[in-house]
């Protein structure tokens, strides 16, 4: 059979729930069966939130206690945002300029557009702790992998709605599980991640909003998505410092018009182990696996090819 042709037949049958999970998924899943352990009250109740609503909000305090993560995170992100003073102020005069054409240039990553996974960085090990992890997981019902993170620092601007301030959905797989971890408060004037519930996979809503295309990708504006999901029942995920907002983007969301003070925050998504979606991360050439599983199997690299996820390793 063609190559071409049996990737398009693997991508519809990726676009099937049941093909999905029970097939291309079906390893991870049953790995996840088998071990899995049980959640704390706190994330028991952000797995059942997010399966209700697609977005459940948190914070560092609740979920991890008296874990000392945030605050390494807190420090890590002040030290960068020291060092990058001068591309930041560079970045923060383009960022009004709307004919500079950089994607998203509203959005300063600094960890770079592709940053380097370090499984010892506070970055990895905060998206790898155990109770993300763990929710993580169990949103999904399989073992999970970890396809990205970084800081975002999100600049004021003043000009129309563009890009991903705009409705859309993410692509990556039909669950996708990001965090945002707010390292400033986040109020209406910063930009806050804003969520249409049940428009996710697990939600009631199949009807999609009209849209147009920007640069290839389908957006829609206030109105349009008010006619699927009224506007008084949209989730603006306003918090103070170390707010945990847990969000499947492949419901509709919209998220850094920023119009009165600068976002900053961590963030960090998981996908099946079937996604084919590009790679995010820059993976070193060795990469020593950790002995839990779920570790390991959210570090190891993403299978490619129309028919890798039929063949599970690990």
């Amino acid at each position: 059979m063609p190559a071409l042709l049996l990737r398009k037949l693997s991508q519809a049958a990726r676009r099937n729930e049941l093909a999905w999970r029970y097939t291309f998924n079906l390893g991870p899943a049953l790995k996840f069966r088998i071990t899995r352990s049980g959640l704390s009250a706190e994330a028991a109740r952000v797995v059942r939130d997010l399966n209700r609503q697609g977005i459940a909000l948190t914070s560092a305090e609740e979920l991890f206690g008296e874990c000392g993560l945030f605050g390494e995170l807190q420090s890590a992100v002040a030290g960068l945002e020291q060092t990058l003073s001068g591309q930041l102020h560079e970045a923060r005069q383009a960022a009004g300029d709307l004919l500079t054409g950089r994607e998203k240039a509203f959005l300063y990553e600094l960890l770079g557009p592709r940053p380097t996974l370090d499984p010892g960085s506070i970055f990895a090990r905060f998206a790898l702790s155990r109770p993300i992890l763990q929710i993580a997981n169990a949103y999904f019902g399989m073992y999970t992998r970890l396809r990205y993170y970084n800081v975002w620092h999100t600049f004021v601007t003043s000009g129309q709605p563009r890009q991903s301030q705009l409705w859309h959905r993410d692509r990556e797989d039909q669950l996708i599980l990001k965090l945002f971890v707010y390292l400033d408060d986040v109020d209406l004037e910063a930009g806050p991640l804003t969520y249409a519930p049940g428009t996710h996979l697990k939600g009631a809503i199949r009807q999609t909003p009209e849209c147009f295309k920007e640069n290839g990708v389908w957006r829609s504006t206030d109105q349009q998505m008010a006619a699927v999901v009224p506007c008084e029942r949209w989730i603006t995920a306003v918090g103070r410092k170390g707010t945990i907002v847990f969000a499947d983007t492949h419901g509709y969301h919209k998220g850094g018009l920023a119009r009165g003070r600068d976002r900053i925050l961590y963030t960090c998504m998981f996908t099946s182990p079937a996604s084919e979606s590009a790679e995010l991360l820059s993976r070193p050439k060795t990469l020593p696996l950790p002995a839990e599983k779920d570790l390991a199997f959210a570090l190891s690299a993403p299978k490619r090819g129309p028919l890798a996820a039929w063949r599970p390793r690990g």
